[in-house]
């Protein structure tokens, strides 16, 4: 990619974090696609500070509903972290700041479409967080995901119909009082079009397995086969 292209890139994602990076190789990862690095370390794309963002995103919007909806339950609140996070909030919000015009890809991820696309607004979107965290702190951080998740922290997401990760965490947390572990055991493919599975653990034990394009569709699958799975040793899954 041509310099003048590269730092238009930076400009425009730094306008849209509100954020001037010291360190240019952070936010030049965090928008790679893995496609466009695939013969350099993991280090070059986004999927490391994805990891790191994941959970950086995760105690944010937590401590936020927490403060914010100090009569919700806990279910109501994991429910609406949940969908808060999910894949489908984070692509469109990360659609509506302009980060698709950023993000970096390889000539093997350009003809796959919407479907790539989706997958890689919410990857970036998490991966900006990380690299946000590390570059500017806690506070620069905060300031991004309030600025951008904030109008979406509505009651009402906690009322719809939930993920199968959602109503597997609300089963276990309510009759295990423990939360599910998710294990990433595979991933086959080209870069621009792989397949994962994961499996989803229980108090250390195994109890679902699901395959999708993408992780976090084989972690939905893997709850929907766990909830199945439980209800028939009994478990209440209602």
């Amino acid at each position: 990619m041509p310099q003048s292209a590269a730092a238009e890139r930076i400009e425009h994602i730094e306008r849209i974090c509100n954020h001037t990076f010291a360190n240019r190789e952070l936010i030049t990862a965090a928008i790679t696609h893995p496609s466009a690095v695939e013969h350099l370390p993991v280090s070059a794309s986004y999927e490391r500070l994805e990891f790191l963002g994941d959970s950086i995103l995760g105690a944010i919007v937590a401590t936020d509903l927490f403060e914010r909806f100090r009569d919700m339950d806990e279910g109501k609140l994991t429910r609406l972290k949940i969908s808060l996070v999910s894949g489908k909030t984070l692509s469109r919000v990360s659609e509506e700041l302009g980060i698709g015009e950023c993000i970096v890809f390889g000539e093997s991820e350009k003809g796959t479409g919407a479907r790539g696309l989706h997958a890689a607004l919410e990857n970036v979107y998490e991966s900006v967080v990380g690299a946000l965290y590390l570059d500017g702190g806690y506070d620069v951080t905060h300031e991004f995901v309030s600025r951008t998740l904030g109008p979406h922290m509505v009651p009402e997401l906690a009322e719809r119909p939930v993920s199968p990760k959602s109503r597997l965490q609300e089963i276990t947390q309510r009759e295990m009082r423990c939360a599910p572990e998710y294990r990433l055991e595979d991933e086959q493919g080209p870069a621009h079009s792989p397949t994962f599975t994961s499996v989803v653990l229980v108090e250390g034990r195994r109890v679902g397995r699901g395959v999708g394009s993408s992780k976090k569709e084989a972690e939905s699958v893997a709850a929907a086969d766990a909830i199945a799975r439980l209800a028939e040793e009994g478990v209440n899954c209602s």
